[in-house]
């Protein structure tokens, strides 16, 4: 495949930059749930969930829309009640009150049950869903959406799960064939026509920080960020407006709004962090359309191309890498040109690297607004031509192999602070 063509990086966008309601990991549990409650005729009886590490550890503390609830028991349960598996990763986008009520119930009754399965993919989700005469099986694996195998009683009537028995990200996933040149050249310079429904998903995203700026979610990060502003402690500044907006939108999505996000590579909080600094930059510049959507393709496309190598889930937190791409769009709003957007990446890489994630939770707020922070400070460096040399840390001369280091250190160097993380959570 010609790597610069135009179809690659669009289908490659689209692919990754999905609408998402709820934090994409027990929202991929309802999803399976939902699918394997499709096949049941009778009223559900029990429901079993089988998951891997990660997903337990980012499914533990994080609000489910609309129930004011956390946890993968009640995603488990809503999902199978009232979802619409044929909305994927908005699968409770229809959820009425009866519904939740009903879930909370069959959660009370301890008909839910949730364990971790010993698999060599990070991301695994199995449904089992009993009515008393029939049982169904759904397997999630390696992405949020991707139903890999469904089973109702004997017959087996999907089943890819063979196809790829050890998850590795990179297989065969087109992020990885790509160049941050290449990426530059298509944002900056591709038909505005082509890349402007970009922009659709930056209105989505800009909604849900206004519903977290207006009300009380979660730590209210971005809702202080912006109080303080407004009593004159802080100023509105390019980078505390742009911390303000980000955080706001993690505050609403972490605990539980029923607002959409335009996710990236299946992550809404990812999303937030790569699009809406950027935004609000743009707004602060008083930047036309067609620029921001230039930028946030960039911003979008580069943040896909470090999550590649790194892969869906890690102990390295997503906004590491959301918050890269965001400092790429940042520059380039700046003025910046491919020198000045390499330099950002390696700004960052040189930064933030080191934080972990420790599961989705309304704290998440708290490090998406540090990696804005850092985005905003690395783009105003690069710009000014400067740049972490190759003598320090993990940096290389060249921008490509500076990402493939980030990722070993989010895989390879923090596979036994996984294992800690979830042991603290699980024991505390």
């Amino acid at each position: 495949m010609n790597i610069k063509d135009k179809d690659f990086f669009l289908n490659l966008i689209k692919s990754e930059v999905v609408p998402a309601l709820g934090c994409t990991e027990p929202i991929a549990v309802a999803l399976a749930s939902s699918k394997a409650s499709s096949l049941i005729k009778n009223d559900i009886k029990k429901i079993n969930i089988f998951v891997s590490a990660n997903i337990l550890k980012n499914g533990m503390g994080v609000g489910i829309p609309g129930t004011g609830m956390v946890g993968l028991h009640i995603a488990a349960a809503l999902g199978a009640i009232g979802g619409n598996s044929d909305a994927e990763l908005e699968v409770l986008k229809d959820i009425n009150t009866k519904q939740i009520d009903e879930s909370k119930q069959f959660v009370k009754e301890n008909k839910v049950s949730v364990a971790v399965k010993d698999v060599p993919n990070k991301l695994y989700i199995e449904a089992e869903i009993f009515d008393g005469e029939n049982t169904s099986r759904v397997i999630i694996k390696d992405k949020h959406a991707n139903i890999v195998f469904v089973q109702l009683n004997d017959s087996i009537l999907l089943d890819l799960s063979q196809e790829e028995l050890i998850c590795s990200d990179t297989n065969e996933n087109p992020g990885v064939f790509a160049t941050v040149e290449e990426i530059y050249n298509f944002a900056t310079t591709a038909d505005f026509n082509d890349i402007k429904f970009i922009l659709e998903g930056a209105k989505m995203n800009k909604e849900i920080s206004f519903e977290g700026l207006n009300n009380n979610y979660g730590l209210k990060v971005g809702k202080t960020l912006m109080n303080n502003i407004e009593k004159g402690l802080l100023s509105k500044d390019l980078q505390n407006y742009a911390m303000a907006y980000t955080a706001a939108a993690s505050d609403a999505r972490m605990a539980g709004s029923m607002l959409p996000v335009m996710s990236n590579s299946g992550s809404g909080n990812q999303g937030i962090t790569v699009m809406m600094p950027v935004i609000a930059v743009a707004e602060h510049l008083n930047t036309d359309e067609e620029k921001l959507a230039r930028a946030l393709i960039l911003a979008n496309l580069v943040a896909i191309h470090i999550k590649a190598y790194l892969g869906r889930l890690s102990a390295l937190c997503g906004c590491v890498v959301a918050s890269s791409g965001a400092s790429c769009g940042i520059a380039y709003l700046l003025g910046g040109s491919l020198k000045n957007v390499n330099y950002a990446i390696k700004n960052m890489a040189g930064n933030i690297v080191g934080m972990i994630c420790d599961g989705a939770k309304t704290g998440c707020a708290l490090k998406v607004s540090t990696g804005v922070s850092a985005a905003v400070q690395s783009a105003l460096l690069a710009i000014e031509e400067i740049e972490i040399g190759c003598t320090d840390g993990i940096i290389d001369n060249d921008i490509e192999k500076t990402i493939q280091n980030l990722a070993i250190i989010g895989t390879k160097g923090m596979n036994e602070t996984d294992k800690l993380i979830l042991d603290i959570m699980t024991c505390k």
